[in-house]
Formats: structure tokens, C-alpha cells, sequence
């Protein structure tokens, strides 16, 4: 891939996407598999926002059963089983244990036994998956003798027994965005990481494009497009202002999400569900050999630009978990390993609780207001974003009177072209046979058929063969991100083209060793080489306040 910004063109685009989340992603990706001309800006990198806090699943929100939203849980769950055939090195079936407590309400068999069965019947067709190592088990109900030997960690008072069920594991939330983006490419989508939209076209009254900024180097260029679509986050309030020229300014509500990533505190390879005394969920996740603990659901003022993950934060939301699990030793501050947060767009603005507001998402056609030729995406959840394009797209088509029909969920996303999972892996094995099992195993989930891409630089030197971490991830990774994936700091290295840094800080040898191939294949000076290790030693620490 390519950033087409940095190669000057008269060409007038259909559309033109701002953001490079999930939710632009998928909107690229579907009006390019459409036929539309697309080009896409997002001012970081890909998936560096909203799309990069997430709590790694893929599931259809059982919570939304308490508030009605039927039509949500269904879509969710649709969606669910259509990345699980679209992206299947990513998505993983991931079994729940939930426990049920005489003296929770909203943990009682009476209230969650009938909120399970309609969520298994609601998604009656999870057993369509292409690669039958997909399809999900109906839930079951397990005793408290068989639920404490599954899971000691579950809170013994009072329990009466547990309920198992069924969603799904992301593996790489960035790696999965970037998979999107791919996909766009491959349709003829251009696109550009480190673009930022600073201004609008505006032509008798009416939107034609936008002014961006290259911020790799600092450059603006003007781009035309007959549509744009706004896909900020929570940045879309910002862009709809400045296209306003700030008068009547517009603001969206944020939802600040924490997670934290400790060692491994549970024994089986299910989630576990617990319940903070406020009454909102807190879920111990098995990944990749540690748990994965979240989420927070807050309100969050402020400029989005600046928000950050605080130590006090990280210790309010210890005490959460390990209230919830009813054992005020569970966890504490040292045995966090890495902690990372984002916010989330929200719709709603009647809901005093963020919790509570909805997961749904709304599109909005400006020509009926002020700013014609612009359509804003707003709210939405992770594991619907390809729905929410194809309903994108649906508004785009009548707005251009065109009749395209969505092909996304018939076809493997870019780098997924998988039938069956687990012979891919195994025929992988084989043929990098050199290489450790575990090391594989990682990778061939990780880029799926772009491996070979990759195996081919890791054979061409030793060193960078050389593993990394306890998965097996390998230098080479580093110069396929900048050579394939438009990767151009150390941390879009080190987060979002790869797990490096995503179990915690690697160590000063590690970055040293990443930092020098950038620095060789991105031309860094030893300013900038510097610079970039700085940046990453300090953003892989746990904050000290």
C-alpha cells in the first residue's frame, strides 16, 4: 500500500471517507467492492483510535437484551458469524462463564436462563459458518461444584450455579481494521494514514471536498469528491465544525473505555463474567497467555485529543474488578502489565448512565440541513461496523441513483482467504518448518495468506528471524509493516502492525532493535531514531500518575 496523498492529481473522487477506524474502513472498503472512486484520509494511523480500545470480541451484546434492543442483538449477532467467515485468522469462538448469584438480581437464573435462550435464538444461524471449527455451541448451565472446578476465581458466596455460552474472541482488533483497509485497496480505494482534514471545499454553499494536511511532510493538498463522509468517532462533532465554520457548534457525547492486562489470573480458556457493584460488567479474557480485563463505561469532557490513561484511573478500576470478584487481593497495580483506553461515540444524550446508552448507530444526510454533500456515521459498536457501511452505502446509492448490490459478507476480507483454519496453520508448519511451531502458529493467524510475504524477508537474514516475545513474533515484522502496510513511526510497529507491544514495554533492546530497521527503511536521522524510542518507552509504561 501506498499513500496516494503524497502523489499530486486533479482527480475528482465519489467519495471521499474522513477516518480510518473501523467504521471508515469498512465504508471504503464497501463503496469501492461497489464501484465507487474512494479515497480515504485519517490524520494518525489506521485503527489508532476508538478501533484499537476495544476488549478484543466479537459478539453480539447480550446486555442489550435489558433494554429491548432486539434489533441490535440480531443484527450483532449476524454480523458475528459473518466475520467469522469473512476474517477467520481473526475471530475465534470464545466460550462465556457467567456466574448466577441468589442475591444479584440480574444475576439469578430466573432473569439471565430465558435472556440466554433468546440470545441463542436470535442467532439461530450461528452454525452457517464456512469453516465448521467456527460454528458455536447452544448455552448450558453448569452446577457451583462444576463452575468453581472451571473457574476458582468465581465468587463462591451465595452462587448457585453458572451459565456457559458462546461469542467470539478478536485476536488483533488493529490487524483486522487493517484488513479492511486492504480490502478497500484492493477495489481501487486510495488511501492515507497521517492525513488531517484542516478545512472544506465549499462551492455555492455546498460541500466538494476537503483541505488535508500531510503531516509526514507538511504539506496541504486539496481533494475533490462529490460526497465526503464523515467517520471521526469521537472526533466527528469536531470535523462537523469546522465544516460549520464553527457557528452553532455540535457536540456528541464520549464514553471513556479502560482496559488493563495483567498475568494470567484464571485457569480454563473461557471468559469469565463478573459484575461490578454498580451492576456493570467486568470480563477476565484469555489472551494470548494473560488476562485481558475490561471495560470501563464512563462519561468523558474534554478534548479528545488529550485524553489519556491516568494511574488513578487504572487503581479505581482495580478495586471495581476485584470487588466484583469479592476478593480485595485479586489484583493490584504491580501485576498490570500494560493498560490502554479509548472513547466512543455515542448517539444518545437522554441517558444519564453511558453504560446504558445504546450501542446503535445513526446516519445523518446533510442535505437537509447546512451542509450538502456530507453524510456523518456516528455511535455504533465494533463487531457491526460492516453493516453499518452496507447501510451506508445504501443511502449513498439512492443519493446517486445508482443500484449496487453489497458483495462483504460473500467474500474474504484481503490477507483472510481461509477455507479451514486449522489446515492452514498446520500446512504453515510444514512448510516454515525451520521456524518454531508457536512462532507459526501466531503468525499465520496473524497475517494469514500474506505469511509467505512475510516468511520470505524473515528467511533473508537470520537475525530477523530472531523471536521477540513469548508468541514468537520476529523482526522481519517490522520491515514487512513498513514496506507492505504503510506503517512510519516505531509505534505503529510495535501496536497496530503487530503484537509487540501490546502484552506491555518488550524492553529498551527490543525497541533498539526495531527502532534501527525503521530508521534504515524510513530514512530517520538519529534524532528522529531517538526520538521514536523515547515516544514508545513512555507510551508502553504504566503511567506513574
Amino acid at each position: 500500500m501506498n499513500r496516494f496523498i503524497e502523489h499530486p492529481s486533479s482527480k475528482t473522487y465519489d467519495i471521499i471517507v474522513i477516518g480510518g477506524g473501523i467504521s471508515g474502513a469498512a465504508v471504503a472498503y464497501e463503496a469501492a467492492s461497489q464501484g465507487y472512486c474512494v479515497a480515504l484520509v485519517e490524520k494518525g494511523d489506521f485503527g489508532a483510535g476508538t478501533s484499537s480500545a476495544t476488549s478484543k470480541l466479537i459478539h453480539g451484546g447480550l446486555r442489550y437484551l435489558a433494554n429491548f434492543e432486539y434489533g441490535l442483538v440480531r443484527e450483532s449477532l449476524r454480523e458475528r458469524r459473518t466475520l467469522e467467515n469473512i476474517a477467520p485468522n481473526f475471530v475465534y469462538p470464545l466460550a462465556f462463564l457467567v456466574p448466577l448469584y441468589s442475591h444479584i438480581k440480574m444475576r439469578s437464573k430466573l432473569i439471565l436462563e430465558p435472556g440466554m435462550i433468546i440470545y441463542d435464538l436470535l442467532s439461530y444461524d450461528k452454525g452457517f459458518t464456512w469453516d465448521k471449527s467456527k460454528r458455536l455451541p447452544w448455552h448450558r448451565l453448569l452446577s457451583s461444584k462444576k463452575a468453581i472446578e472451571m473457574e476458582p476465581v468465581v465468587r463462591m458466596d451465595t452462587l448457585t450455579g453458572a451459565i456457559v455460552f458462546y461469542d467470539c474472541a478478536d485476536l488483533n482488533p488493529e490487524r483486522l481494521t487493517l484488513a479492511f483497509i486492504k480490502s478497500a485497496v484492493r477495489h481501487g480505494a486510495e488511501v492515507a494514514n497521517y492525513a488531517k482534514v484542516e478545512d472544506f471545499v465549499r462551492d455555492d454553499k455546498r460541500i466538494n471536498g476537503v483541505v488535508v494536511r500531510d503531516l509526514l511532510n507538511n504539506n496541504t493538498r486539496t481533494l475533490r469528491g462529490k460526497l465526503i463522509i464523515n467517520c471521526g468517532g469521537p472526533w466527528a462533532d469536531i470535523l462537523l465544525n469546522i465544516a460549520r465554520g464553527n457557528e452553532a457548534p455540535q457536540h456528541i457525547r464520549r464514553s471513556e473505555g479502560i482496559h488493563i492486562i495483567t498475568k494470567k489470573i484464571t485457569n480454563a480458556n473461557a471468559a469469565v463474567g463478573g459484575l461490578t457493584p454498580t451492576g456493570r460488567p467486568c470480563n477476565l479474557i484469555p489472551w494470548r497467555g494473560h488476562t485481558l480485563i475490561g471495560t470501563t463505561d464512563r462519561e468523558y469532557i474534554g478534548d479528545p485529543d488529550t485524553y489519556c490513561v491516568t494511574r488513578e484511573k487504572i487503581e479505581e478500576y482495580i478495586a471495581e474488578v476485584n470487588a466484583s470478584f469479592g476478593d480485595p487481593n485479586l489484583l493490584h497495580y504491580s501485576d498490570v502489565i500494560y493498560a490502554y483506553g479509548g472513547l466512543r461515540p455515542l448517539v444518545e444524550d437522554q441517558t444519564r448512565d453511558v453504560y446504558k446508552t445504546s450501542r446503535k448507530y445513526e446516519i445523518f444526510d446533510h442535505d437537509e440541513y447546512v451542509l450538502a454533500g456530507m453524510l456523518t456515521v456516528e455511535g455504533g459498536k465494533y463487531t457491526t461496523s460492516r453493516n453499518l457501511a452496507e447501510n451506508v452505502l445504501k443511502t449513498v446509492n439512492k443519493k446517486f441513483g445508482r443500484r449496487s448490490k453489497s458483495v462483504t459478507a460473500q467474500q474474504h476480507l484481503a490477507g483472510c482467504e481461509i477455507r479451514e483454519m486449522d489446515m492452514f496453520v498446520k500446512q504453515a508448519k510444514v512448510t516454515y518448518s525451520e521456524f518454531p511451531e508457536h512462532t507459526i502458529d501466531y503468525l499465520a493467524r496473524m497475517y494469514g495468506t500474506d505469511l509467505s510475504k512475510l516468511m520470505q524477508i524473515a528467511r533473508q537474514e537470520k537475525r530477523y528471524a530472531t523471536p521477540l516475545n513469548g508468541d514468537g513474533e520476529i523482526l522481519a515484522q517490522a520491515l514487512y509493516a513498513i514496506r507492505e502496510e504503510m506503517a512510519y513511526t516505531l509505534m505503529d510497529i510495535l501496536i497496530r502492525r503487530t503484537g509487540i507491544g501490546t502484552l506491555g514495554h518488550p524492553g529498551l533492546t527490543v525497541l533498539a532493535s526495531l527502532a534501527e530497521i525503521a530508521a534504515r527503511e524510513l530514512k530517520w536521522n538519529t534524532t528522529r531514531t531517538a526520538s521514536e524510542i523515547a515516544i514508545a518507552d513512555k507510551a508502553l509504561k504504566l503511567p506513574d500518575k
